[in-house]
């Protein structure tokens, strides 16, 4: 399995990722792709430093930064491995739940049709209760159960990701990616995950009560599009 984590402007948490990645990687079938994601900090100078003593992990670039997914998207395009996935480089999202995740995939005896994906505990009531809303939101307008679903990590096979088709390149590729799970009735398996306060930096769009407003709006621009496509 390949994780794929998308680092914008992170390069105080790249060593810490790197260590306790240390520990996932110690059963020597998981790897982790970092990707400058158009930092406009000294994330390329830390993974130059950092990376020679990890050979776990390697690193990709993307010049310019053109949103979250897309880094994503750019980071999984070139992944090898059967299994790959995503989580966020906060730490925020346990390096340690990827293990978990793809244990869950092991003792299912890796079938191609499954996605594993978390399901945050421990977060804010304010934060829990604007997840809510936007999860009965969408699962109402799209017409299927959709819970959580900016939560992490997200692993899949590589079959699912050769599937999608014009993916967003913003926060909305976390909405696509599970509603195509959904929709092409793959094996969702959710497992709990806490999901403590940062320790470097600050959100990249959760920084306020405005910064929410926009995010909703995008985020239903977005599904207004997605089910627009359906017909």
């Amino acid at each position: 399995m390949t994780v794929v984590v998308p680092c914008y402007n992170e390069a105080k948490n790249i060593p810490l990722i790197l260590n306790r990645f240390t520990e996932v990687s110690a059963r020597g079938d998981i790897g982790l792709l970092l990707i400058d994601n158009g930092s406009t900090d000294d994330t390329e100078a830390v993974l130059a430093e950092h990376l020679p003593n990890f050979t776990f992990a390697t690193s990709f670039k993307v010049p310019v930064n053109q949103g979250y997914g897309y880094g994503i998207l750019q980071g999984l395009s070139q992944c090898k491995s059967d299994y790959l996935g995503w989580t966020h480089a906060d730490m925020q999202t346990d390096p340690l739940d990827l293990r978990r995740a793809f244990e869950i995939i092991e003792k299912q005896n890796f079938p191609s049709d499954i996605y594993v994906k978390g399901q945050r505990r421990g977060r804010p009531l304010s934060d829990s209760f604007f997840t809510g809303g936007m999860s009965i939101f969408e699962s109402c307008y799209l017409g299927m159960p959709l819970w959580d679903i900016n939560a992490q990590p997200n692993i899949f096979h590589k079959s699912f990701f050769e599937s999608w088709t014009t993916p967003p390149h913003d926060f909305a590729l976390d909405l696509y990616v599970y509603y195509q799970a959904r929709k092409n009735k793959l094996n969702l398996v959710r497992f709990d995950v806490v999901f403590p306060e940062r320790i470097h930096g600050e959100s990249k769009w959760n920084t306020g009560f405005k910064s929410k407003l926009r995010f909703i709006k995008r985020t239903i621009e977005f599904s207004v599009k997605l089910r627009r496509s359906l017909h």
